[in-house]
């Protein structure tokens, strides 16, 4: 009987090879790591005291490097219980679940049509590969090498040019032998009821080819060389080779990259795969300019336990990164989850290792972060967390986060993960049993903490790991005080929060006179222009002779590692970090006046009550220079942490 290749890969995908093999020999606990899926055993095929044989599941093969046997699942059943090959894939099927297909001329039919459509799909891709290097491909070529790709990567992907034509495929193909129903079924043309003749699909586009996992061409995608056309890219049409969602570009050369241990990486894009792999990191793929699937999650899965999401360093990349996350939560279990790296704004994979070489990409990918870290980044970036409601409201939300998981045990870890988040955050303000919190099965109750103010908090931004050794809460004996240099050189660097916050900061106690002087300068620079410029505010600087004062702030916050107040920083980590410093300046001083104030209560008149409010004073003092409160993420969106 003839198995579809469909059929025989489903039955490949569903039963892990370790589960057929592991039925028929005994794994060795030393040098197996189930967690990879990565198993040896003696070979049951020739005698041996020491493990030399091994399978794997990610590429659903085994090899013995004693004897030499190698196969799948099938052979391993022919060739041990000496059994034929329909009854080895009946015993797959069984363990799968899955019931035998009956003979079906038809299906055997269509797996005919399908070998046949790849053979055209394979001769459309080498007529683009020639039509490249034609006279009419001279654009293609000036833009792929504006890209900075080599000829040899330009072959080893594949890429191609369509021309101009309306019909330059068609006539190739059929001229090749290819029928116009082949053609219309691979997508290669636009045809139907209302077009009296069909014309190429693809034209005046540079072409990428799109594999399956056995490396044979199924689709296309085609970026357009002119601006004026209403898609930028354009992919094949779902066709019976190819179907968007449950495809990943480069995904047969990063399965091979996967099985030597690598991690896989997923992009956004044609070009970062392209550009990563003459960089060296074979093993990235794309989604095909869609969100990524389940189906396509499950690929990389398939691959590796943890591979690490990439995405552009700007709205719609964190944007992405949150449905991705949202996307993977109920789906993760033990030795299946997502990192994920952030990059600089405004730069993707392919810009940084043609700007700043692989050493640069390699930096990013060591700094991703975990699921976990992004859902609270996602949670408590830029928000306030100064009322009751407020927190009640983030502790709800992170309930709902950790009670989609699917799998019990990684749910209990993961309530548990975000109760000790949610403890550090609010500091000695952590919720009292029966008073909010989640107790370990995820639900409410539990304590974290002591010695905060009775029954209150104040107000808690979002606590950043990346500057957890801030010193921007503490006091200072130092001449200049660091929160007040902070503000006032994030001001100077980034003169757009002026505008915003110019009210706050007029009115902002400031302890040191350098730095008030250094204030009225700045002020009285953008009163008389309204531009805001860098430069003209560090002239007007110069011109009231404070340059000196100026260099000196900035030294303070260079050597307090303050990076996003420094000119280098992103604008909106630099407007983050200003709105949590400010927050904390205000919120300082207003308790240095109380705690004044509770003093010389006491002194003239003293009682249990004022006593009594003293200390709550004292407490939330030492809570707020404990806190460090400068939010999540600060570094993610620029991706450094500058501190020269």
């Amino acid at each position: 009987m003839r198995f579809s290749n469909s059929f025989l890969d489903e039955l490949r995908d569903r039963v892990p090879i370790s589960q057929v093999v592991g039925s028929r020999v005994t794994f060795d606990r030393r040098k197996t790591n189930a967690s990879r899926g990565d198993y040896w055993a003696c070979c049951p095929f020739h005698g041996e005291k020491s493990p030399s044989f091994h399978c794997e599941d990610r590429k659903g093969r085994y090899h013995c490097f004693g004897c030499g046997v190698s196969g799948d699942h099938f052979k391993f059943l022919s060739e041990l219980d000496g059994i034929s090959f329909p009854e080895a894939v009946e015993r797959v099927a069984d363990m799968a679940g899955v019931a035998m297909p009956e003979r079906d001329p038809q299906a055997e039919q269509r797996e005919k049509k399908r070998a046949s459509l790849t053979d055209v799909m394979d001769m459309a891709a080498r007529f683009f590969e020639e039509s490249l290097q034609a006279q009419a491909g001279a654009a293609a070529r000036a833009y792929l090498r504006g890209r900075g790709l080599s000829s040899a990567t330009q072959q080893s992907f594949r890429l191609g040019y369509a021309p101009s034509s309306r019909n330059a495929l068609k006539e190739y193909l059929a001229g090749k032998g290819a029928s116009k129903d082949q053609i219309e079924a691979c997508g290669l043309v636009v045809f139907g009821p209302d077009i009296p003749v069909s014309y190429d699909r693809f034209r005046d586009r540079v072409m990428f080819p799109i594999e399956d996992a056995r490396g044979r061409v199924i689709a296309f995608g085609g970026r357009a060389l002119s601006s004026d056309v209403p898609a930028k890219y354009l992919n094949s049409p779902d066709t019976e080779l190819f179907h968007k969602g449950n495809v990943l570009y480069n995904l047969a050369q990063a399965r091979r990259a996967a099985a030597k241990g690598e991690t896989v990486i997923a992009v956004e894009g044609y070009m970062d795969v392209i550009g990563l792999a003459q960089a060296g990191f074979e093993n990235a793929v794309a989604p095909l300019g869609t969100a990524l699937t389940e189906n396509q999650l499950d690929l990389l899965w398939r691959m590796t336990g943890e591979p690490v999401l990439c995405f552009d360093g700007d709205d719609a990349g964190l944007k992405a990164a949150w449905r991705a996350a949202d996307l993977a939560l109920p789906l993760v279990q033990p030795g299946r989850s997502l990192r994920f790296a952030l990059l600089p704004e405004g730069k993707d994979p392919d810009d940084i290792v043609r700007e700043s070489g692989p050493d640069a990409f390699a930096s990013a990918l060591s700094s991703a972060r975990p699921l976990a870290d992004v859902l609270w980044m996602r949670e408590t970036t830029g928000k306030m967390f100064d009322t009751p409601e407020r927190r009640a409201e983030l502790e709800k939300n992170l309930q709902s986060l950790t009670a989609r998981i699917a799998d019990e045990n990684l749910r209990r870890h993961y309530a548990q993960d975000m109760r000790e988040r949610a403890r550090a955050f609010f500091g000695n303000e952590a919720p009292r049993r029966g008073q909010g919190g989640f107790d370990r099965q995820g639900g409410r109750g539990g304590r974290g903490g002591g010695g905060g103010r009775p029954g209150g908090a104040s107000g808690r931004l979002a606590v950043s790991e990346s500057l957890a050794r801030s010193a921007l809460v503490r006091s200072t004996a130092q001449s200049m005080p660091l929160r007040e240099a902070t503000l006032m050189v994030s001001l100077v660097n980034h003169p757009e929060l002026i505008d915003a916050y110019f009210d706050a900061v007029e009115q902002m106690e400031v302890t040191s006179g350098d730095l008030g002087r250094l204030r009225s300068a700045v002020f009285d620079a953008v009163a008389h222009n309204p531009t805001h410029d860098r430069a003209l505010l560090l002239s007007a600087i110069e011109a009231a002779g404070l340059t000196a004062i100026w260099k000196q702030a900035e030294a303070r916050v260079k050597s307090a590692y303050q990076w996003p107040a420094l000119e280098t920083a992103a604008l909106e980590d630099a407007r983050e970090a200003f709105a949590q410093t400010l927050h904390l300046h205000r919120r300082a001083s207003s308790l240095h006046k109380e705690l004044k104030a509770a003093e010389l209560a006491l002194a003239t008149d003293w009682n249990e009550e004022d006593a009594r409010h003293l200390v709550e004073i004292q407490a939330e003092l030492s809570n707020l220079q404990a806190t460090e409160a400068l939010i999540e993420g600060f570094g993610l969106l620029s991706g450094r942490a500058n501190r020269s």
